[in-house]
Parts: structure tokens; sequence; C-alpha cells
């Protein structure tokens, strides 16, 4: 396997992980794939959806070298769940850069569009024969608002506002590319249906004032319209709102054009239209309230450019994720929000879950899953949402990003951080164990 950004980054700081773990070893998935798939077969598990690692595919990135041991382990598995009547769902890129192709760039980089398609086409030639659902990219608001727009995530970019527009303008082009190649080649032969996932949290008004109703819908389509608008809706191309907002910013600091990319017309009409089902990605809520015009001067950014305000109420019943409350009508209103803008394309939940506090007997769990498994059904039953399928997020604990092994989902959202990064990788190791054991985490 080579070397991508989550390697590099975890293995070079440390310190920016909660509890200063990486994730080479993780739940050991590569050597217990066989006694994880025995597991869900016992349980009952209709399909799984599992990610692949570019770098354990393509070392370097590139499609001139590719990996027989990595084409291997995942014949392995896909074999491994087909006869144990499992159909596999498979993700392929999920946040995890190779960091040969990050050093040239990767999304901000136009180029990464063919890299992408270059992957993709050696994905569907050895796994397609019996792989029939596919996703591009999982969560891309995290690969380029959360990595390149802010500093939580690999690679850390802190560019928001011109490095995230400019790595979603590619990762959505790349998108198209990748699904255009399997329709024309593969699709024919191999009869199979590619989308991406896109994450989606509701978003509801602070107030009832009329701006703090435009921010929260507003909120949406900067943060999530932004993905699915030039794929699923029905003109294409970014929310126009974004267009309007980000142009007249822009304009104001002194950009000669906006800083959100521009599609052609022939992209428009070349990405438009490139999914089979819509894969969503769904947690919680958040409260948003419209925000007067940022002073102008500083840095770009996206929130900025979107003038909103999000908070959560404190009401919600709270989860050991900072940022994740239960908000089960959220989800019900999510659904139907998606069937109004982009008609009734076929849904499937591909990530819906709860972070504990490593309980055994995780009540709040099962709690959490009948409330939101019921606001589901709320949408197909009273809303004629057609949703084909449900993915709990996740078949078992995992290396959480930066919030490490210390609890599900992390912690990396609660500003523990030192801000100007001074301490030691030791010292600050020992800072987030003291956070941890003030919070009565375990």
């Amino acid at each position: 396997k080579g070397e991508n950004i989550w390697d590099r980054y975890t293995h070079e700081h440390p310190y920016f992980m909660l509890d200063g773990s990486n994730g080479d070893i993780a739940c050991d998935h590569y050597h217990k794939y066989k006694e994880d798939i025995a597991l869900m077969k016992k349980m009952g598990i209709q399909f799984y959806r599992f990610s692949l690692s570019w770098s354990r595919i393509l070392p370097t990135g590139f499609a001139y070298q590719v990996n027989p041991d990595g084409i291997r382990f995942y014949n392995d598995i896909i074999n491994t769940l087909i006869e144990n009547d499992i159909i596999p769902l498979v993700t392929m890129f999920h946040w995890d850069t190779p960091q040969p192709l990050q050093d040239l760039g990767a999304f901000a980089n136009e180029m990464m569009v063919e890299w992408f398609e270059d992957y993709a086409r050696v994905v569907f030639e050895n796994f397609g024969d019996r792989v029939k659902m596919w996703l591009t990219f999982n969560e891309p608001r995290q690969t380029c608002w959360e990595g390149i727009g802010l500093d939580r995530q690999a690679p850390d970019h802190n560019s928001s506002g011109i490095g995230d527009y400019l790595c979603a303008h590619n990762l959505i082009k790349a998108h198209a590319r990748a699904y255009h190649l399997y329709d024309k080649k593969f699709k024919p032969r191999q009869h199979g249906r590619v989308s991406l996932a896109v994450d989606a949290q509701w978003m509801v008004p602070k107030t009832n004032s009329t701006a703090d109703k435009n921010a929260a819908e507003r909120s949406l389509l900067f943060t999530f319209g932004w993905y699915t608008d030039p794929i699923y809706g029905r003109k294409g191309d970014y929310p126009e709102v974004m267009n309007k907002f980000v142009a007249e910013r822009s304009k104001k600091e002194g950009f000669k054009k906006s800083r959100l990319p521009v599609f052609t017309k022939e992209e428009v009409a070349y990405i438009k239209g490139t999914y089979d089902f819509f894969g969503l990605n769904h947690y919680t809520s958040f409260t948003i309230s419209d925000a007067p015009e940022f002073p102008i001067g500083g840095k770009p950014s996206l929130v900025e450019d979107a003038r909103l305000i999000a908070g959560q109420d404190p009401n919600w019943p709270s989860t050991a994720a900072d940022w994740l409350k239960i908000v089960p009508w959220g989800f019900t209103k999510t659904l139907k929000w998606i069937k109004h803008r982009y008609g009734n394309v076929p849904i499937i939940i591909t990530e819906n879950g709860l972070a504990d506090y490593r309980e055994i007997d995780d009540q709040d769990r099962i709690n959490y899953h009948k409330l939101y498994l019921s606001a589901l059904l709320d949408a197909i039953y009273n809303h004629n949402v057609k949703v084909e399928g449900y993915a709990i997020w996740s078949i078992m604990d995992n290396f959480e990003w930066r919030g490490g092994y210390v609890v599900g989902f992390g912690l990396y959202d609660v500003n523990f951080e030192d801000p100007e990064r001074k301490r030691t990788p030791k010292a600050s190791v020992q800072f987030y164990k003291n956070v941890i054991a003030s919070r009565r985490i375990v």
C-alpha cells in the first residue's frame, strides 16, 4: 500500500489526534475480514458498504502501477460477501487521497479529474463483474470544506472560500467522468449503478423571522446543494444563491471574478444526471440564523460568503459527539426536501448513526435508531419518499479521524486543539488525555 494523506497527517502530527493515535491497524479488517463477514452473516445483514483505498490499489496514485496484493485483498472481500449472500456496496474514495497526488495539488489540480477516472477504470475492470452498487465519493464536503477549506481534516490547508471551492469543482467533474466511463464502457455488460454519498444535516431556522428562514434554506444549499444541484438539479450547475452571494462578496473584496469557479455550459450538461440513485448520509440537525454581512478585509471564507450563524438547540438530546444531537424529525424533513428539490429520485441512506461512550449495552443507540427509523417510515409512507435502502454507521468501532479511538465519531469538532499548535507532540497528547479525563470519557 502506498502512503495517503491520513498516513502522512497522523504520523507527522500525532498531537492533532485526540489520543495521539493513527489508523495503521484500526479494527484490523485487513486480517479479520472473514471473521467480520461471518458476524454480518449471523446478524442477517443484507448489504455491506465498505470503502476501497486508492493507495492500496495504486500505490503511487497513478494507474501505471497496480498493486496485485491490493486487488487480491478486495477480490477476497467481495467474493466472501457474495458467498454469504451479502451485497457489496463499494465506495471508491473516502477522504484518503494518495500522498503523491496531494503533493501535486490533488483536487486543486484539474488533472485530478483524469487521475480519478484512471483509478475508476482499474476498479471497474477488476471488481465490476460482481459489484453492482458503486459510490464514487463519500461526503465530498468533508474532503473539500473540512480538509481544504478548514483545518479539521487532512491535509489541513485552511483555505476556505478559495481552496474548498476549487476542490469541489474538480471533485464534481471527477465524479461525472467516472460515471460516464462506467455508463458507456462497463454498464452494458456489468449492469451496475453509480452514484455518490453526500451528507445533509437538517437546518432549522433559529427564529420564525423571514431572514432566518431564508438563511436556513441558504445553509442547505451552501453545504448540500453545493454538490447535489450540479448532479441532481433540474438545471444543473451550483445553486443560484451560492453563485450570487460568492460573486457579490468576491467583487467587494477586490477579486476580478467570483472565487467560485464557473462550469461551462458543456460541463453543466455533462455533469447533470450523472447518478442512478441518491446516496444520503444523515446524522443530526442544526439551528441557523441570518448573519449581517461580515466586514470586508479578512481572509475569504465560505461561512462569510453564505452569511450564516450555526448552532444547536440546547433542548435536543446529546450524544458523545458534541455536534451530534438527536433530532429525528429533521431526518424526515431532509428527505422531504430532497424529493421536493430533485424529484422522486430513489434514495439509499448510506450512513445514519450515533456516537456513544463505548457502552456494551448501548440503549442510547438503540433508542436513536428506533426514533430515526420511525422518522424514515414517516417519510416513506406519509410523504411518498422513495427510499430503497438504509445503512447504519457502522458495523464496528473505528479510527475516527482526529477523534482517534476516544469515542465514537470522535471529538475533533469541539475545539480542544492548541490554536497556535505550539505544543510539543508529547505535551499535546498529555493535554488531550487531561481533557478526556475531565470529560469522564472512557
